[in-house]
Order: C-alpha cells, then sequence, then structure tokens
C-alpha cells in the first residue's frame, strides 16, 4: 500500500473523488452527534443508581463518630469517607481533605487563593510582576481554561509516553522563580492516555524549584479507570506524595483526585491530599468559605461501595462498557487510515480519550469536516493553552458517550474528513 504522500496528483484525486463520495453517503445519515468531552454514557450512569437507594428517611445519618451529618460541621470530611478516598488516592486519611462533587473546582479555588493570599506565607500571586505556569500539552483544556483565567502565562511543556519533558521541566522550574507551578494529569493523561514513568515521578519529587510557592499540580483524575482487568494491561502510577516526603519536598504537592466518572459527574466526592502545611493552609481558608461539605454525598458512597475492592469491581463494571468503544475508534482507525502516513493516535489501557494527530496544519479543518457530516468534536487547539496548537495536528477523541453504533459512523466520518483534508492538502503542494 502506498502512503498519500507516494501517490502521484492522477492517483490522489481519483482517491479524493472516492472518498468524496463514501462523505457525501455519510453526511445522508443525518447523524448529530456530540463527542466534544468526555462525558460518560447512560449505561455507565446507572451503574450507580442504587447509591440513591442507601440512604432514605428512615436511614441512621450520623457517621462512625456519631456526627449527625445533616448538619453542619466537619470541614474536612467524614472519616470513613477519608479512609475509602485516602485508599483510593493511595495515601493516608490524613493528609486529606473532602470538599464537594468537583475536582476542577478544588483546583480552581487553589490557584485563586494563591493570586489573592499566596502560597504559606509568600508574596500573592497578583502582586507579582509576572506569572508563569508550566503545561503539559497536548493537555486538559479545562486546566489551561483556569490559569488563563487568572492571567498567568502559560509555557509549552511537549509530551512522551514517559510523561512530561523533564528536562525542560527541571529548566524551568530550577532556575526560574516565576515559575509558580506546573499541570500534570499523570494517569491515562488526557487526551494522550499516557502514564508518568517511575523516572519520571522521581525526577518530579526531586525538583529544586527557584520559587518557594511553587507546586505541582498532580490531577490523579483517572487513577483507577482502567480499561483491561488484566493487570499487564493496566498502567502503574509511582505514589508521588511519598515521594516528595522520602526527597525531602512534602510541601512541592498538591494532588487531586474525584469519584466524576466512578458513580455520578454531577454528584461525586472530590478531595485534594498533600502534606500536612499544605492542609492547614487550606483549611485556614476553608474555615471562611464554608462549615462543611456534602456530608450525606460522602455517607452515601461509603455506605455504597463500603471499601476500595468493591469499588474496584464497580469499576470494572465502567471498563465492560468503555473497552469496545476504545477498540471500535482504534480498528476503524486502523482499517481507514493504517499505512497512509496522514494521522497516528494512541491506544491506551485506561482514561477517556484517544488523541489522534494529523499532518501538520490539518486539525482544524478535520474537526470543521467532521461537523459537516453530524459530528461535533472538541474544537482543534482546545488541547493547547490558550486554544492555539502551535502545528494544528492534535484532535481528541472522546469515545465514552456515544452508543456503539453512533460511535461505529462517527469514527468512519472522523477517518473520510482525515482523508478529504490530507489529499487537499498534498495536492495543493504537488
Amino acid at each position: 500500500m502506498k502512503t498519500y504522500q507516494e501517490m502521484t496528483k492522477e492517483e490522489l484525486t481519483a482517491e479524493q473523488q472516492k472518498v468524496s463520495e463514501q462523505f457525501k453517503a455519510m453526511q445522508e445519515r443525518g447523524l448529530k452527534l456530540d463527542m466534544s468531552r468526555g462525558k460518560p454514557a447512560m449505561a455507565q450512569l446507572e451503574l450507580s443508581n442504587e447509591m440513591m437507594d442507601v440512604l432514605n428517611s428512615d436511614s441512621y445519618f450520623n457517621d462512625e463518630t456519631g456526627t449527625d451529618c445533616r448538619n453542619y460541621g466537619v470541614m474536612g470530611g467524614i472519616p470513613e469517607a477519608k479512609r475509602l478516598m485516602g485508599e483510593m488516592s493511595e495515601v493516608s486519611p490524613d493528609d486529606m481533605i473532602i470538599f464537594g462533587n468537583s475536582s476542577l473546582n478544588i483546583m480552581f479555588d487553589t490557584i485563586s487563593r494563591s493570586m489573592t493570599h499566596g502560597v504559606c506565607g509568600s508574596t500573592p500571586w497578583c502582586r507579582l510582576d509576572r506569572v508563569k505556569f508550566l503545561c503539559p500539552v497536548p493537555g486538559y483544556d479545562r486546566h489551561f481554561k483556569i490559569t488563563e483565567y487568572f492571567g498567568i502565562e502559560m509555557i509549552n511543556i511537549p509530551m512522551s509516553p514517559d510523561g512530561p519533558d523533564m528536562d525542560m521541566v527541571e529548566e524551568y522550574v530550577n532556575n526560574d522563580p516565576s515559575v509558580k507551578g506546573i499541570w500534570c494529569v499523570p494517569k491515562y493523561s488526557n487526551p494522550q492516555g499516557y502514564t508518568y514513568s517511575e523516572k519520571t515521578v522521581k525526577r518530579f519529587a526531586n525538583l529544586q524549584p527557584a520559587a518557594e510557592d511553587f507546586r505541582i499540580f498532580w490531577d490523579n483524575a483517572y487513577s483507577i479507570h482502567h480499561l483491561y482487568d488484566e493487570p499487564e494491561r493496566q498502567d502503574y502510577l509511582l505514589e508521588i506524595l511519598n515521594e516528595c516526603r522520602k526527597a525531602g519536598h512534602p510541601d512541592i504537592v498538591y494532588k487531586f483526585i474525584s469519584t466524576s466518572k466512578v458513580t455520578f459527574p454531577g454528584s461525586g466526592l472530590a478531595a485534594i491530599a498533600s502534606s500536612p502545611a499544605n492542609l492547614a493552609e487550606i483549611k485556614k481558608h476553608l474555615q471562611v468559605q464554608t462549615i462543611g461539605h456534602d456530608k450525606l454525598n460522602q455517607l452515601r458512597h461509603v455506605r455504597y461501595f463500603g471499601n476500595m475492592a468493591n469499588m474496584h469491581a464497580h469499576m470494572s463494571k465502567h471498563a465492560a462498557i468503555l473497552r469496545p468503544k476504545f477498540e471500535t475508534v482504534e480498528q476503524i482507525l486502523d482499517e481507514n487510515l493504517g499505512g497512509l502516513g496522514i494521522g497516528s493516535w494512541t491506544k491506551p489501557n485506561g482514561g477517556y480519550f484517544i488523541s489522534f494527530d494529523s499532518m501538520n496544519g490539518c486539525a482544524k479543518a478535520i474537526v470543521a469536516k467532521a461537523a459537516e457530516a453530524g459530528v461535533k468534536m472538541t474544537n482543534a487547539g482546545a488541547t493547547y493553552p490558550y486554544g492555539k496548537d502551535p502545528e494544528d495536528k492534535n484532535i481528541r477523541i472522546a469515545p465514552s458517550f456515544p452508543t456503539p453504533g453512533e460511535l461505529r459512523m462517527a469514527t468512519e466520518i472522523i477517518a473520510a474528513s482525515v482523508k478529504l483534508v490530507s489529499i487537499e492538502k498534498l495536492l495543493a503542494e504537488k
């Protein structure tokens, strides 16, 4: 099989005509599908429906200490919920504060506190001339939106299957005091599905920041979100808090986690784990912000799962729904684009996304072309700060929400869009 680059102008023109006819037939199917976000499908949401029956008007509403969860108080989270979330996050319950339903909300608040009040006694960021954040790319668009919202300068750090380019990270962090943080999705990263290697985690723990208020924002959103039950097909991530303590830098990291894609995205539990000094600082501000988060939801989660073994069994049910969807996307891309030299894509073992790289300068046009046939995708460029992919090549594919039939049609449309845009580019260059 020839790659498109090896084809003559005549061969490309003939291929263009064939694919255009196929694309027209796809348009006539009338598909209207929003794949712009990694939303769980209805079948996944229904896995947790019985959790709604855990509490009713006859329930015992006290936690294990006797505190009535219907009332004020217990700002850091009820003990049994801290144990469950601590085990999920591989940290001690004492290292954790449980918040509401959204880890993104915790991240926003953490940046906001740093801007207005500083970090553990340091100068508030809003009083500094420059504040910079490192952003592994492609990465999570909502992370970048937070730092953009606060006017923080963002610096692209290339990703590899082992994690961010640590030579660049160390150069910036260890030498530039205006660098105050780095965004990380260390396991099954958004969008590539990469997991940081042990060497990468240890290099993070051994950073020597020029800024005393530098923090790693470790968003472990997909910590137990495997696609496969076999241990050999599950990625392993070294626990960061322990590594930072061993390296003598216990305060350098904030670790975020939630059950958003475990139970209900709109009604899960979210938490932050960090050092005693960082947690004390956070609690000082929380005492002004709230008298306590939703303890009934904490109680509901604890009584529904009971322990981590049950949570892992629950996640296996999620995997049974997600796995064939990911495999469908990979199969159709292989069948339609394999060997053509016009795209590459990741094949993750977990998480919620597949990252697709087109030829340079094609991503925006591919997303627009797919929309013509009814497939709405994440905006090209969204996986980069300011929405600007310098090479215009990365596209995030989110297989979770569509039905299997819809997903098959959508992926065929994406593949045809890649072909048409790539042919147009190559013909223009000949």
